[in-house]
């Protein structure tokens, strides 16, 4: 009995070692390339970097529109290899100045990162909007009052205090940043559960059950093969939308 008693015990201890070990921050960018790290472009196949938009310089990640002449409506994405459902994923932004010539004028320092997304091998080559839900990130113009770590839905939707939200953008309580200063963002994901944002340390949005808008017909075409209405896992990306941005530090902590 005293045998078995002791067996039981160092399971429990092994295990639970090992879950102390995997519940810690990793990072998921390396800051020498883009290992780990897809692209996919509007019009352009999944894979193709277009223009070398998205880059590595000086240990950041950077979303650059040097080689460009036009916008040209290359909405890009970069997508990180591993679906995830469970999970806090940190990182730094900042905004540089500089929309490139023909990008909406809405795409003023203006990124995300999106969530819960399908794989960018399933999606349309010209899909400009990722169908997915955001987290918004927004740069200040030091006139205009903004707000960071938005939730915005493409082709979703999702639920606040029980309710059902079809804007496209639910408003955080934190000022946009208007300087180059580094912003750190976190999002914390329990599958459909609960969302939180925080920038800078402080909880901004909480929102629940991310779900498939069926009067987007990405969205549809998903449910019709299958897709639960309630979204609770997926892939993350990083947005380009027209103006330059940097990201530093990535990491990941995945949740029981």
């Amino acid at each position: 009995m005293k045998s078995f008693l002791y067996l039981v015990l160092i399971i429990a201890l092994t295990s639970s070692c090992k879950q102390k070990k995997d519940n810690k921050w990793i990072p998921i960018f390396n800051g020498n390339n883009l290992e780990g790290w897809s692209p996919k472009f509007t019009g352009q196949e999944y894979g193709d970097n277009y223009l070398n938009t998205f880059r590595v310089e000086d240990g950041k990640l950077i979303v650059s529109y040097d080689d460009y002449d036009n916008f040209d409506n290359k909405f890009g994405h970069l997508f990180y290899k591993e679906k995830l459902s469970k999970y806090r994923l940190r990182l730094e932004y900042r905004f540089l100045t500089g929309l490139v010539s023909g990008a909406p004028s809405w795409a003023f320092k203006n990124s995300g990162i999106k969530y819960h997304t399908p794989h960018p091998s399933e999606l349309p080559l010209n899909q400009t909007f990722l169908t997915a839900v955001e987290a918004q990130i927004l740069g200040g113009d030091g006139e205009t009052e903004r707000f960071t770590g938005n939730a915005c839905t493409a082709g979703t939707h999702i639920e606040m205090n029980d309710s059902l939200i079809t804007e496209h953008c639910s408003i955080s309580s934190y000022p946009a940043i208007s300087d180059t200063r580094w912003v750190k963002m976190e999002i914390e994901v329990h599958g459909s559960e609960k969302i939180i944002h925080k920038i800078n340390g402080k909880v901004v949005i909480e929102y629940s059950k991310p779900q498939y808008d069926d009067t987007d017909a990405f969205a549809r075409e998903l449910l019709e093969k299958g897709r639960p209405r309630i979204i609770s896992e997926g892939y993350i990306a990083l947005q380009g939308e027209g103006n330059p941005i940097e990201f530093r530090n990535i990491e990941l902590l995945k949740l029981d």
